[in-house]
């Protein structure tokens, strides 16, 4: 090549280099979700991501958060031996897992919380987002979110469900509340709704602000990780199935002050959680009255085969998924006399900040 023109070229990507640079406003702070003390992941307000990490003997350090199809972001090396880069661009709202890279072994970031998902704890960061008051931790009246074992006799064996119960819950010993069965996603499990989505501080403040009727929700394993990923056309619901229906709903019925029919039953689910959620409805209406499918599908009129009982469904997704799909269903639906809602979360694809927001619109339709 012309000698000139590298020259040329070389200056020009300098200049276009350091122009991005200057752009990034160097007001960043600690990401919410980083562990006690630490100063590292940092979040800017533009939604940058920000990593330094310790590793003085490593030789490369990578890390897997970045623009899409960018193959993450490289950290540099500095004379201390910590390693230190910043996102190629800011970040789309809400959390993301990532995880480090470092000399080709993959490890969680020191720095940061982590969140079961991908069938691992992975690290945690949290790119604050323009809507988040709804999800934000608010001086107002607080439900209680409960470890409970109940006994699975179909795999001989005790499970886990974390149940969230409203504030007030007990004080009246009358008082009893319908229920949701929320399921989480393929590769995660029952602690997704509350510490990845939530979910109880989005009840609290709708129920605060008079937006939504208390109720119980229920969360529980879906059994996922059976079905390795790309497998999802094996995964067979018959197990989970029987866990939900035979073992865990009787079990919150006898516990927890429940309204204990059909019409005070609800299941919704993300991703994988929505498939379940679509299989069991629709094998059993006789359980379920209102269903919701967040980022997981869609119903057609000819599946529902009684909608005498059926009092709603819900379907969402992100603007980046498959939003056409999901508003033509809901409209088909609605033509067919049933009771369909869809809403569409503006500029977020299949990630977490879509399903809290679908949890906000949800929640009001619920047993009204």
């Amino acid at each position: 090549m012309n000698k000139k023109i590298t020259t040329v070229l070389l200056t020009t990507l300098f200049v276009i280099g350091s122009a991005s640079a200057q752009n990034i406003k160097e007001d960043f702070s600690p990401s919410g979700l980083n562990q006690p003390g630490q100063l590292y992941p940092q979040v800017n307000s533009q939604g940058y991501a920000r990593f330094k990490i310790a590793a003085p003997d490593a030789q490369n350090v990578s890390v897997s958060l970045g623009l899409g199809g960018r193959g993450g972001t490289v950290l540099k090396k500095a004379e201390d031996g910590t390693w230190m880069g910043t996102t190629e661009g800011p970040m789309d709202e809400g959390f993301h897992y990532y995880h480090l890279t470092v000399d080709g072994g993959m490890f969680n970031d020191p720095g940061a919380c982590n969140f079961f998902g991908s069938n691992r704890w992975e690290s945690g960061i949290e790119i604050p987002a323009s809507d988040k008051d709804f999800y934000k931790l608010k001086d107002v009246p607080h439900g209680l979110v409960s470890q409970v074992y109940f006994p699975s006799k179909s795999i001989n064996t005790l499970r886990r469900a974390f149940v969230y119960t409203p504030p007030k819950y007990g004080e009246d010993p009358d008082m009893r509340y319908p229920v949701l069965y929320l399921q989480h996603g393929w590769g995660e499990d029952e602690t997704a709704w509350t510490n990845q989505g939530f979910a109880h501080l989005i009840m609290d403040n709708l129920i605060a602000e008079g937006k939504a009727k208390p109720f119980i929700i229920v969360m529980t394993y879906g059994m996922t990780n059976d079905t390795k990923f790309g497998r999802i056309g094996d995964f067979k619901i018959e197990h989970f199935q029987t866990v939900l229906i035979d073992e865990l709903i009787p079990y919150i019925d006898a516990n927890f002050k429940t309204l204990a029919n059909q019409p005070n039953r609800a299941m919704a689910g993300l991703s994988m959680g929505g498939m379940e959620t679509r299989m069991i409805t629709l094998a059993r209406p006789d359980i379920f009255s209102h269903y919701g499918l967040l980022s997981g599908g869609t119903y057609a009129p000819s599946d529902i085969k009684d909608k005498s009982a059926l009092k709603l469904v819900f379907m969402s997704c992100g603007s980046r998924e498959n939003p056409d799909k999901v508003t033509q269903s809901a409209e088909e639906l609605r033509s067919a006399g049933i009771n369909a809602v869809s809403y569409v979360s503006n500029n977020t694809a299949h990630e977490f900040l879509t399903w809290r927001r679908s949890l906000r619109e949800l929640a009001p339709l619920l047993f009204r």
